[in-house]
């Protein structure tokens, strides 16, 4: 998990303190329950605006441009790939008179 930047957590922070103090003065309580109970909203939506504050690094249009760049203007050639199934040899199937009714509840058991 990579660390949080200044940004985040100066926005955190921020977060932390104006929700905590504007859910203390709407909710005028004087309880320590009700203020314990106030503080961990506050934390929780710091810890909120904190991880979804946008990280540093190259923006989607850069990037886009970039990998565009790097392809190729013509695809490349079709080849053909070999099945797995081509590699296995097949059973070849004979016929005998009693070979059938033998194999029938061969796999049943």
């Amino acid at each position: 998990m990579p660390r949080p930047t200044a940004t985040q957590l100066a926005y955190g922070s921020a977060t932390v303190f104006l929700s905590t103090l504007a859910m203390l003065l709407l909710s005028q309580t004087r309880t320590g329950i009700g203020v314990a109970v106030i503080a961990i909203a506050g934390l929780g939506l710091g810890l909120l605006v904190a991880m979804t504050a946008p990280m540093p690094g190259v923006s989607r249009v850069v990037r886009r441009h970039v990998v565009r760049a790097k392809s190729p203007a013509a695809p490349a050639p079709l080849r053909a790939v070999p099945s797995p199934y081509d590699r296995v040899p097949r059973p070849r199937l004979t016929e005998t008179a009693g070979a059938p009714e033998a194999r029938v509840g061969e796999h049943s058991r």
